[in-house]
């Protein structure tokens, strides 16, 4: 049976571990395996930065073990993906395992931002604070657009239903 690893934001939320339960029950549902984050065992009675190493280490083992990586791609604290579930997808992708992502959204990159929020410079799109925007036809920043699959709008298991 494949493996999935599951990458997202969604450890962040308050039911989390509900979460969890849930697309690894869709991920029996299509045969796959659900490897969740938080299924790890990690002892919080350490220092900070002890934790922090071993939750890294072992979700790293768990893509490692993966075939798949599906990642909640929506944007997390901002107009970007998730830091953390961005390196995921990156590490798959160079152990050469198939990166799928999913978005609750239509549209380009640069369709997030208002028209208050552009500057147009020579016809090229800056933020507010000058930095150019991309504009390459892609929902996300192309490093993440080109090394996924397939970037599905809509939810976890509408990636699940094609894979």
């Amino acid at each position: 049976m494949k493996k999935i690893y599951i990458a997202g934001p969604d450890v962040f939320e308050k039911n989390s571990i509900e979460i969890g339960k849930e697309y690894c029950k869709l991920c029996e549902k299509y045969g796959f395996k659900g490897l969740y984050p938080l299924d790890n065992v990690i002892d919080f009675n350490q220092n900070k930065q002890k934790i922090a190493q071993d939750i890294f280490i072992a979700n790293k083992n768990l893509i490692e073990e993966c075939d798949i990586v599906v990642a909640n791609l929506n944007s997390f604290r901002g107009k970007e993906s998730d830091s953390g579930t961005v390196w995921e997808c990156g590490y798959g992708f160079a152990l050469g395992k198939k990166v799928y992502g999913y978005l609750n959204r239509k549209g380009n990159y640069i369709n997030q931002f208002t028209k208050d929020e552009i500057i147009l410079e020579n016809n090229i799109a800056h933020d507010l604070d000058g930095k150019v925007i991309e504009d390459f036809d892609y929902p996300l920043n192309l490093m993440i657009s080109c090394s996924v699959e397939k970037i599905v709008v809509g939810k976890f298991e509408d990636v699940l239903s094609l894979l």
